[in-house]
């Protein structure tokens, strides 16, 4: 008999972040595999689990989805209890469906356990609402990043037209980004906020204009980062120093 697959959503990065749910499925896995993200402290809720790296990064040295939805297969055929513990939440740019249909079709029992998403975590550490009454209404999650062989999508225009826009995965093609949004219409004036390794202590902050950003590409932030946009930024942007470069370095 094939074992249950649980998909969990780590969080942002803080290991106390995960759902409780999360955390007692953690303590009586049988298997783990887990995201590159993931930091090391929560693997420390489940010592008594089989742990197998499967790291997928951005311009670095990944497992290939295939051979993690392979690796989930074989995992559920050998143990009873399999953690997938993914980075954020699993149902958001978390490849989920892939290895949900995988599972499916090899007919494995799954549950997916939602967790704080890197945007949620972002606008805490930061200290900005991501609505706020009569300013912001709605929230657009997207990214810009195509994957190799993917056809590319029009993510401008929703960004566009958001009170709010969240970008994940956004700030490596920061140039690429800001050239987009400005072509399309956006103002040069525009308030942003990078935040690097959100809920972590090495966390880092950097308000800016959209005509500021393609700096950020030339800043080699060494943690995962989110890029937010909006008016909502606006007053964060008025309490940091005009210049980006004395800034930031």
């Amino acid at each position: 008999m094939a074992g249950k697959v649980y998909l969990i959503g780590a969080g942002p990065g803080a290991a106390d972040l995960i759902t409780v749910r999360g955390m007692r499925l953690l303590q009586s896995a049988d298997a783990v595999l887990y995201d590159a993200l993931v930091q090391p402290e929560m693997l420390d809720y489940c010592p008594q689990a089989v742990l197998i790296p499967v790291g997928k990064r951005c311009a670095q040295a990944s497992t290939a989805q295939r051979f993690i939805n392979k690796m989930l297969l074989d995992a559920a055929a050998k143990y009873g209890k399999v953690v997938r513990l993914k980075g954020g939440d699993p149902m958001l740019f978390g490849r989920a469906q892939e290895e949900l249909a995988e599972l499916a079709a090899a007919g494995i029992e799954y549950e997916v356990v939602p967790g704080i998403t890197a945007a949620l975590a972002a606008s805490a550490e930061a200290g900005v609402s991501l609505t706020s009454r009569g300013l912001a209404r709605n929230v657009l999650f997207a990214t810009a990043r195509v994957g190799e062989g993917e056809a590319g999508s029009d993510w401008v225009k929703p960004v566009m037209a958001a009170d709010t826009a969240v970008l994940y995965m956004g700030v490596r093609q920061a140039a690429e980004v800001a050239a987009a949004l400005l072509a399309a219409g956006m103002v040069p004036s525009t308030p942003l906020l990078i935040i690097e390794n959100a809920s972590l202590p090495g966390s880092r902050e950097f308000p800016l204009t959209l005509a500021e950003l393609p700096q950020a590409a030339s800043w080699n932030l060494a943690g995962p980062a989110i890029l937010l946009i909006g008016e909502v930024y606006r007053a964060k942007l008025a309490l940091a120093e005009p210049d980006v470069r004395a800034r930031f370095g």
